[in-house]
């Protein structure tokens, strides 16, 4: 059986602490099985790179505002006692290993090991620049990031010693009550991140490709992981309204539903629903009619 997730409501001017709460427990009590957030917190105004990376491509209006992701997945923690509580992604380049592993363990002991952890290299060259770090180095850092941010959640006392991180001998609490460590997702999906994916990472988190696509690559990827490694779980990424789209003429409960099954065939763990985007949102009140709207998609993704 696949499980079908949400996306939190995060982005855009209609999220309220009323809602996001609403919307959490209406969620679980319908039976998804995952809530997500992303990671951004800067809109540029003259953005050296475009949205994704692609050049003059104008960056969604809706990441004027962004609800911070690890304060609004602790949030959720407290509203939720059985779904899971996912990243889709946190961007590497926005944080630094051990007080982002803190962080986390800390969402993973409030909501008793429900977390999984999303990391991508991320496109907005700002946020890298205001965070600190390089968008020039992302890839290399990501590298030593994963290893940095797990040592963290070994057994004290801790250290790390990398190209990018040190870490003294050190205490490290909380640990996550998942061990060795909550699930490691990967969003990246250039050559070089797909290698780092087959290398480093338990799962994929692909976001608006097609699902035989999805399947593919990642066939490929699991022929070719590092010994002892499982396959790559599949916790696949569809979008209600793709950012900066014209709003859709399509039934788009139907569309995701076909998408769910097709997941389910494919044997993917997750099916991310992502609504952030959506012009059917315009109000907070908005925000709580989607759970129960998107029910088809449960049913569609358990076969």
């Amino acid at each position: 059986m696949t499980g079908v997730g949400l996306c939190l409501p995060q982005l855009g001017e209609h999220v309220t602490v009323d809602a996001v709460r609403t919307f959490c427990q209406q969620a679980e009590a319908l039976g998804y099985s995952s809530l997500w957030v992303q990671d951004h917190f800067l809109w540029p105004i003259e953005p050296a790179r475009g949205y994704a990376g692609r050049a003059g491509s104008a960056i969604p209006v809706q990441y004027k505002s962004v609800w911070a992701p690890t304060e609004l997945l602790a949030a959720a923690a407290t509203w939720t006692s059985n779904v899971k509580l996912g990243t889709s992604i946190l961007v590497a380049g926005n944080h630094w290993p051990a007080s982002l592993a803190q962080r986390l363990a800390t969402i993973d002991q409030l909501s008793g090991g429900r977390l999984l952890v999303g990391l991508g290299v991320g496109w907005n060259a700002e946020e890298h620049t205001a965070s600190g770090t390089s968008i020039a180095n992302r890839g290399a850092r990501m590298d030593d990031f994963v290893g940095a941010l797990t040592a963290c959640w070994a057994k004290d006392p801790i250290s790390y010693e990398g190209p990018f991180f040190t870490i003294p001998p050190s205490v490290l609490r909380p640990k996550p009550v998942q061990q060795p460590r909550p699930p490691l997702l990967s969003g990246m999906w250039s050559p070089a991140g797909l290698d780092r994916t087959r290398r480093l990472f338990d799962a994929w988190n692909p976001a608006g490709l097609p699902v035989d696509k999805v399947a593919e690559i990642v066939a490929g990827l699991n022929a070719d992981r590092p010994p002892g490694m499982k396959p790559l779980d599949v916790y696949h990424r569809a979008f209600a309204q793709y950012p900066r789209a014209p709003t859709p003429d399509d039934d788009v409960v139907a569309r995701l539903a076909d998408e769910a099954a097709a997941a389910h065939r494919a044997g993917f763990t997750e099916f991310i629903i992502e609504h952030n985007f959506w012009d059917g949102i315009a109000s907070p009140a908005d925000w709580a009619t989607v759970p129960d709207r998107f029910a088809p998609v449960v049913t569609a993704a358990r076969g």
